[in-house]
This record gives C-alpha cells, structure tokens and sequence, in this order.
C-alpha cells in the first residue's frame, strides 16, 4: 500500500513538473518574441540617432533633434518626468525621511530604475567619470577666442569611464570629431555628455545608475579634437553638462572639490 501511494504520489509530481515545464517553455518562447521585437525596434532607434548625429552640426542641435524626433530620447524624458514628480509626492510625505535617505547616501540602492533624486538636488554627489588629471575646465580659453563648454581628464590608456548620474542613455555612437559620443538624459532637462572614447557598452532607452560604466578609453594612437586641441599624448574624456540647450559648469555636482581644479 506503501509504495502504491509513492507510486501515485510520485505520478503526480511528474504531471506537475511536465505542466510545469510546458508553463516555462511558452514563457521562454514568448520572452524570445519579445525581445526579437525590441532588437527590431532598437535597431531602427539605432539608426535613426545616427541619421539625427549626421545632420546636427552641434551638441545643441543633436539634443534638440533627438528630444523631438528619437522616440528613446522621448521615453527617457518621460520617465525621468515620472521620478521625478514621484520623488517630490514623496518628499511632500515624508520630507525627513528623503533627507535623511540623502545623507546616508543616495546612489546606494543598486536596484532602482529611476533616478535617486532629482538631478538638480544631486549637487556634491555625483562620482567623477574617471580617474585622470583635469587638465581643461569649464570656462577656461579654448585657444579660438573662446571658452570651454565642459572639462576634460587625461586618462590612461583603456581606462574604465563610469556614469557621473543616474539617467537614461538618448545617444551613443560616434559623432563628428568627438570619438565615440554618451549622452545621458538625467531628467528636469539636464544632460551628461560623455566623449572621446573608443568604445561604449550601453545602448540607447537603457538607464544607467550613478557610477557605472558604461564606456572604455583607447590608447594615445586615438586623436579626437579634444586631445589635438590639447596636444596631449594620453586619451582625453570630453564631459560637459548641458541644462536646456545650454552648456553649466559642473563644478557644483561633484562629490570631490579637488575634481573642479585643474591640475597642475
């Protein structure tokens, strides 16, 4: 009797893992389906961002175009809108609690898909993008009779460049004479560019956490306008941030004084 309930028992659980199984198998199949159509869809979003670099003849324009045309940069735009009006119902809440989550750190949870404060409240806390030497900072003559937009580091060779923001990726591709070009959209109209490296491993609609990396430096054999205008023999990353249109001083977001000073 023993072992014709074992039996039955036993009959039954392997009804249950072929149901199981079946249950698994459609998921599989219909994850795959998925995800052909967004390879589909992201290919045509590639291409179009590469039409939209073809045709601006500025980082000003580039934005622009990809705020009006590229449905990534718009769904970007819309998502940050939506951390953005959620963090502040939440502030409204609980205001003690968001600061305190701030003081203890706001870029710790791992896990988040929007980003941890809005960007404009993130000012002493962005990580740099990589480690290096500034050797051109934000308003300093460009050596044409103007200012500099952004800051550029002399890195070393194949070093590791990480996200100074959380936010989502609206561009990333080669662009004119910038090397391989990141633009983040960190919401509230902020964006992170990121350029002159050899090699980006994000793709665009994706969101980036604060501190990841997202990109590689080459070696000194790769020129871009950058490190011609410098004449520098190491890589050069290019980042500027831009708030409506128009080029800020990042010196106010980053989490270390000594990041704003030019070395040497």
């Amino acid at each position: 009797a023993a072992i014709s309930a074992e039996r039955d028992g036993l009959t039954r659980d392997m009804t249950a893992l072929a149901g199981e199984r079946q249950r698994l198998g459609a998921l599989v199949t219909a994850r795959q389906t998925t995800l052909a159509d967004a390879e589909v869809a992201l290919g045509a979003e590639r291409e179009r961002a590469a039409e939209l670099a073809k045709q601006a003849i500025g980082l000003k324009e580039l934005i622009a175009g990809m705020e009006r045309d590229s449905a990534a940069a718009r769904r970007a735009a819309d998502e940050a809108r939506k951390a953005e009006e959620n963090q502040k119902r939440a502030a409204e809440l609980d205001a003690a609690s968001v600061r305190n989550k701030v003081a203890a750190g706001i870029f710790k949870d791992s896990a988040r898909l929007a980003p941890a404060v809005p960007f404009a409240e993130a000012r002493g806390q962005l990580p740099a993008p990589v480690s290096g030497a500034l050797v051109k900072s934000f308003g300093a003559a460009d050596g044409f009779g103007g200012l500099e937009k952004g800051l550029s580091f002399a890195t070393l060779a194949r070093a590791p460049v990480v996200s100074p923001t959380d936010g989502w990726v609206s561009y990333a591709g080669p662009y004119r004479t910038y090397g391989q070009l990141l633009i983040i959209n960190a919401g509230g109209g902020y964006y992170i560019v990121l350029a002159g490296m050899t090699r980006i491993n994000v793709e665009v609609g994706q969101f980036v956490l604060a501190g990841e990396p997202v990109a590689l430096m080459g070696d000194a054999g790769v020129k871009t306008a950058a490190a011609i205008a410098i004449g520098a023999a190491q890589p050069i990353l290019y980042v500027e941030f831009r708030k409506d249109g128009s080029a800020i001083d990042p010196g106010p977001w980053w989490a270390k004084p000594e990041t704003q000073k030019v070395s040497g």
